[in-house]
């Protein structure tokens, strides 16, 4: 049951007043795979954020933003030597498919546009604005009808660094796949500027080589009447490392994060997202879903949502879910919401991680289909739901592919 206020008609969290007040949420479901539950220290609202390298220390593996992290594995990309090194290997080659509406540039890391929505906010994700000294700008106007494609291929193991910056201009619309192929050591800053009534789809893939070793910081500002829906799709690379992010540069902004990942043996996967609810009225919904296979196949899935104390009406939901397809797998999922009013629209999270659905298993082999057909109608339903929510068509058939391949490698 909820509470109304009179005075604004938004509804109020039971139990707390319209000053609100700071509830920290986080819990690991995944206990059962092996993980243990840790609540996160301090705000996320707290959280520094810096173009110094030397604001970030060197990592020790026992900060709580790295502690799931394996740092033996990032080929160096956090400069652990020190805060005067600097990633200088090639970085991966980027194209992007010519078509009316979209701009391509490549400018000096001084062009006023770079950085104007990212800030690093963690030791690679500063190493590599500190690494480059240029970058690639897309811009995109009025709406475009394909497909915008930005090819990421990579063909060294040097630990290099990159920034790609997308500008959407105000009204214009447009999906755009951002492929990562080849193979790379790669620490990569990404910044969406959605602005005022524009719509923006971004695909993010992670398709590299098994030896690749990827670090991304993707953020974006979402304006006015803005929708800005991002898709995160990993199941290729060694070690792969996304820390996708949502900020509302004004009231009535919307964002959709959704997440697909699918780990094989020795894989580690990770997911760190945050919405930062900062503005009133604003919408967020967060769905990442994994399905894990083999010895040491490692999932890790952090998601912070933040409502601000000026984040008045604000409407936000986050869910996880991992699916265990074999013994020696590890999920670790941990959902995190802090709410400093309680004059919201609501707010909610949840997050499971296990085997199969016996449930559903049973239901699917009464009716006459084999046991391995059931489980995999069941993995196929499980991530069908990510998948038709990334709206390109041929992404779509790519990764339901993909996702057979895995499941023929399962066995199921």
């Amino acid at each position: 049951m909820t509470d109304t206020v009179e005075n604004t008609q938004r509804t109020m969290i039971p139990g707390m007043g319209e000053e609100g007040e700071k509830l920290t949420v986080a819990q690991n479901p995944a206990a059962r795979a092996g993980g243990r539950e840790r609540n996160a220290a301090g705000s996320r609202a707290d959280r520094l954020s810096s173009f110094e390298l030397s604001d970030f220390p060197v990592l020790t593996g026992r900060e709580e933003d790295w502690r799931f992290t394996p740092l033996k594995r990032l080929g160096g990309l956090h400069l652990p030597e020190g805060d005067d090194a600097r990633l200088t290997g090639a970085a991966p080659a980027v194209t992007v498919a010519e078509q009316a509406g979209v701009t391509v540039e490549t400018v000096a890391r001084a062009d006023a546009r770079v950085g104007s929505v990212l800030t690093p906010d963690d030791r690679v994700s500063a190493a590599a604005w500190n690494s480059v000294s240029e970058a690639t700008v897309v811009t995109i106007s009025g709406e475009v009808a394909e497909p915008v494609r930005i090819d990421v291929v990579g063909s060294s193991a040097d630990p290099a660094a990159m920034h790609l910056t997308v500008l959407v201009e105000e009204n214009a619309q447009a999906d755009v796949v951002i492929a990562h192929r080849g193979t790379a050591v790669l620490a990569q800053n990404v910044e969406f500027d959605v602005r005022r009534d524009a719509r923006l789809n971004v695909v993010a893939l992670q398709a590299w080589e098994g030896d690749a070793v990827h670090v991304s910081a993707q953020q974006a500002s979402v304006a006015t009447n803005a929708h800005f829906k991002h898709v995160a799709v990993s199941y290729g690379g060694g070690v792969v490392r996304l820390t996708p992010t949502a900020r509302f540069a004004a009231e009535r902004g919307e964002a959709e994060m959704y997440g697909l990942y699918f780990a094989d043996a020795g894989q580690h996967l990770e997911n760190r997202l945050f919405v930062d609810h900062n503005q009133p009225d604003c919408v967020s919904n967060v769905l990442y879903k994994g399905a894990l296979q083999g010895t040491d196949a490692r999932t890790v899935w952090v998601g912070d949502v933040l409502i601000r104390k000026e984040a008045e009406g604000t409407d936000t939901y986050e869910k996880n879910q991992n699916l265990l397809l074999s013994d020696g797998a590890r999920a670790d999922s941990v959902p995190n919401l802090e709410i400093e009013t309680g004059v919201i629209e609501g707010a909610g999270h949840a997050s499971a991680t296990g085997r199969f659905d016996e449930t559903q298993l049973f239901y699917l082999m009464a009716r006459g289909i084999p046991e391995t057909e059931a489980r995999r109608l069941i993995v196929r339903g499980f991530l069908n739901e990510i998948i038709q929510k990334i709206g390109v068509g041929d992404v779509e058939d790519e990764l339901t592919a993909v996702m057979e391949d895995e499941l023929r490698i399962a066995q199921l």
